[in-house]
């Protein structure tokens, strides 16, 4: 397939899987703002902090080294090894699931009853959905490395809607039901999601769109481990790069959900505050996570198979290295100015998105503060997310082994500095490390990015440096917006929030303006791609 043809169809994906993500965070946000009206926070902070940490702990550690290396490269290989590889996700899984759901049932301090109740079945349900999950990766990659952008699309709206669909009832039918609720929407998700992917292929192979598109596997039955007579079970290159990825996924885990493990297992927050610190994580998050991971998990596919792993850039072709080059540039630069403009206008319109959100629940005590950090930590994963996804394309074995040391005392840094932090200013302070984290993890994909172009005319970084004239208006709209607050926010009635809305909304649109006549090449890129 020609570079052009895969940035296509990697950008479609990406399109695909940003509006998926709107579906996902815009149901979570009306969800959540649903239950707390319903239910108690310390519920919700136990599904939303310790449930969802096992089930996501268990299915990253199971099967993101097997994503990374069986999504490397070229979509011809021997599928049969391959797909043999990602089913050694589910033993892996099941083995996750028993050792975690011991640790979370029996090491870690349990509910009350009164307030929580179920929770024993809450961690069993939680741990057999990512099993069932996982019954899935073999069909997952397949469609992802051949981009089965509409798959994607239908599986995972028909499970979310199905999950909330199921939640939203018996929230209002059997609100005393506590964790039972979330466990059967929980195992309903990932049946539908597994499900739909099965269904798919059952009906996909043998088909004459399938002969017509040479796709490499012709039966459902190839789709199930099977040996091969006088040859390996599977492909030992991709089992090593597997272990590598594995032993950086684990310390990558550590530094993605770091302030849940840290809330998790050293109880520096009650029940209660966790339930706040994840409804304001989600709501922090709701812009970021529907833009930025789709566009990182997409892209990875595009440059893995643009540019081969392991070789220097002298060593590839050089329309391709261009192109690469090109792309990297313009995803730097959209990200940064998206993260910039959630950063300048989340600062000063925190308060108010809380208080029109949860009330004065929210509003008040550290919920805004927490807001805004997190609006700051927003541009940071905004850079960190491409960045990383080009580097781990990138990367041969032995750098990735490298960069697992790098991973392994920064992990450690991390949790050290969460736990300190979150002494000092409260769950402000995960927020605090987490940018201390990022900032960290860019230093080094920036690093690997400059060392691998410099022998080459291209330099992409500079898709980092905004045009001047559109950093002036940043500075000049944070610091109207910060006085419009303090002028007009949150306590002076519905006509000065009105005041400071409206205030935002003429300095976002003044920004808009100057980012279309400074940033003609980004603009020309989104339209086109």
């Amino acid at each position: 397939m020609a570079a052009q043809d895969v940035l296509g169809q990697t950008a479609r994906l990406a399109s695909s899987s940003a509006l998926l993500q709107v579906l996902f965070r815009v149901v979570t946000f009306g969800l959540n703002a649903f239950t707390l009206r319903y239910l108690s926070r310390e519920l919700i902070g136990v599904v939303n902090v310790r449930l969802t940490l096992l089930y996501s702990t268990v299915v990253f550690l199971a099967r993101e080294a097997f994503r990374r290396a069986c999504l490397s490269g070229s979509a011809k290989r021997n599928w049969t090894k391959t797909i043999n590889l990602l089913w050694l996700t589910v033993p892996l899984g099941v083995f996750w699931s028993l050792i975690l759901g011991l640790v979370w049932l029996h090491l870690l301090e349990v509910p009350d009853p009164s307030v929580v109740p179920h929770y024993q079945a809450g961690v069993v349900a939680f741990g057999l959905s990512a099993i069932i999950e996982l019954l899935g990766e073999p069909f997952w990659v397949l469609a992802q490395a051949h981009l089965f952008v509409r798959l994607k699309v239908i599986a995972e709206s028909l499970s979310v809607v199905s999950k909330c669909i199921l939640t939203v009832t018996l929230v209002i039918l059997y609100p005393h039901w506590g964790l039972y609720i979330f466990s059967l929407a929980q195992l309903l998700y990932v049946s539908v999601l597994v499900l739909c992917y099965v269904i798919h292929f059952v009906m996909f192979l043998g088909s004459p769109e399938a002969t017509k598109k040479s796709f490499p596997v012709a039966r459902v039955k190839a789709l199930l481990p099977s040996f091969v007579e006088d040859e390996t079970f599977v492909n030992w290159k991709e089992a090593r790069l597997t272990w590598s990825f594995f032993k950086q996924s684990f310390l990558k885990q550590i530094l993605t959900e770091g302030e849940r493990y840290v809330m998790t297992f050293l109880n520096v927050l009650n029940f209660g505050d966790q339930g706040v610190y994840d409804v304001v994580n989600n709501l922090g998050s709701l812009v970021a996570r529907f833009i930025f991971l789709p566009i990182e998990e997409s892209f990875y596919v595009f440059f893995a198979k643009v540019l081969e792993r392991g070789k220097t850039v002298k060593d590839q072709k050089q329309d391709d290295v261009a192109m690469a080059a090109n792309v990297l540039e313009l995803l730097l630069k959209l990200v940064l100015l998206i993260g910039l403009t959630i950063t300048v206008f989340g600062y000063a319109y925190s308060q108010l998105a809380l208080d029109i959100y949860g009330g004065s629940m929210l509003s008040s005590g550290t919920g805004p503060d927490l807001l805004r950090c997190y609006s700051l930590y927003v541009l940071f994963l905004a850079v960190n997310g491409v960045t990383e996804c080009f580097t781990s394309a990138l990367m041969c074995k032995e750098e990735v082994d490298r960069y697992n040391f790098v991973m392994l005392a920064l992990s450690f840094i991390f949790l050290c500095i969460s736990y300190f932090l979150t002494q000092w200013y409260g769950s402000v302070g995960f927020i605090l490390a987490n940018c201390f984290n990022m900032g960290i993890r860019i230093a080094h994909s920036t690093h690997y990015i400059h060392h691998y172009f410099r022998e080459s005319t291209h330099r992409p970084l500079t898709g980092l440096l905004p045009s001047p004239a559109l950093l002036l208006l940043y500075i000049l709209s944070a610091v109207v917006t910060a006085f419009s607050e303090v002028l007009f926010c949150c306590d002076k009635g519905w006509m000065a929030r009105l005041i400071h809305i409206s205030t935002g909304a003429l300095c976002l649109a003044a920004t808009l303006v100057t980012m279309f006549c400074t940033e003609t090449k980004l603009i020309h890129f989104v339209r086109s791609q």
